[in-house]
């Protein structure tokens, strides 16, 4: 398929998407009005009756829906009620934390989980161990490993914050280090499992036993010849990982308490706050259709014959 049919396809899937969303939020016990009866026992019914047809929740919700999208086809996202602030002004913040946390997570991911996995195929009696650690790594909640590293480098060793973020002057890498290594730990356990798996099936191609017979170094033969044939479906793996990096990991920002996309999502939709939880989770999607597309475009390129 061609890069405008896809991006045709991505666009009619985030219409259908957007619908979903809104459907599914609509339907969720309770709306902002309630809420608002709850947090000022002052308002009346009557107040309550004014404030829905003042924000049109007093409508069907499928002209609710198509009010909605006509406002963001025009540009105009509205406003966080839980924030009192435009949603573009939230999502951005938030976006690059997100990006700052999980960009690193999963770099350090890739390079630990690719290395082992290569150290493994060339080192066979290291294979046994690394998938050991792989299994470890993916059986372990990410969650507890966030509570254990708490404990102790910001409880029991005080060399770290235990969570939040930099503020003013502050540096920011402290603050990044324990949510980075909970959440690369994980990670990186397919990416081993991966690797290693993918460069047992290319060491024993024919190619590269012609290039050891011309007398090529083994580290040369992984890294030149074995290792860009193993890397398609690690490619694969990363695309489908994309999402990750704009979503957040919600448990992981939630216990770090960083102000990350994860966590606006989660404060979204838990307080009826349709406007701000639709355009992130759209954009969640977004960005996971536009990492596949990317992954798919980079293993064109590293295997023509998937043209």
């Amino acid at each position: 398929m061609s890069i405008p049919a896809r991006l045709l396809q991505m666009l009619l899937t985030l219409a259908a998407l957007s619908l979903v969303f809104y459907l599914l939020l609509g339907l969720m016990p309770g709306d902002p009005i309630d809420l608002a009866l709850t947090a000022d026992p002052r308002l009346t019914a009557a107040d309550a009756e004014r404030l829905r047809a003042l924000h049109g929740l007093d409508r069907p919700l499928w002209a609710r829906y198509l009010s909605w999208a006509g406002a963001v086809l025009r540009g105009d996202f509205g406003y966080s009620r839980l924030f009192a602030r435009p949603v573009l002004a939230l999502i951005g913040p938030a976006l690059l934390s997100s990006l700052a946390l999980l960009g690193l997570a999963l770099g350090l991911a890739v390079l630990a989980g690719v290395g082992l996995g290569v150290l493994a195929a060339l080192r066979p009696r290291l294979g046994p161990a690394v998938q050991g650690l792989a299994a470890l790594a993916q059986a372990m909640p990410g969650f507890w490993l966030g509570i254990l590293l708490i404990i102790l480098f910001a409880v029991t060793l005080g060399w770290l914050p235990a969570g939040g973020a930099a503020e003013g002057g502050e540096p920011r890498w402290p603050f990044l280090v324990l949510p980075v290594a909970t959440l690369a730990f994980g990670h990186m356990a397919a990416y081993a499992r991966h690797a290693l798996s993918a460069m047992r099936g290319a060491m024993a191609d024919p190619w590269i036993r012609t290039a050891r017979a011309r007398g090529a170094s083994e580290g040369r033969v992984a890294l030149r010849h074995a290792l860009p044939n193993a890397a398609v479906p690690l490619i694969t793996l990363l695309g489908l990982d994309a999402g990750s990096l704009v979503s957040g990991a919600v448990i992981t920002e939630t216990l770090f308490a960083r102000p990350g996309m994860g966590k606006l999502i989660f404060d979204a939709v838990m307080g009826n706050d349709y406007n701000l939880a639709l355009v992130a989770l759209l954009l969640v999607a977004g960005v996971t259709m536009l990492g596949n597309l990317a992954a798919d475009l980079g293993q064109r390129a590293l295997d023509p014959r998937l043209a």
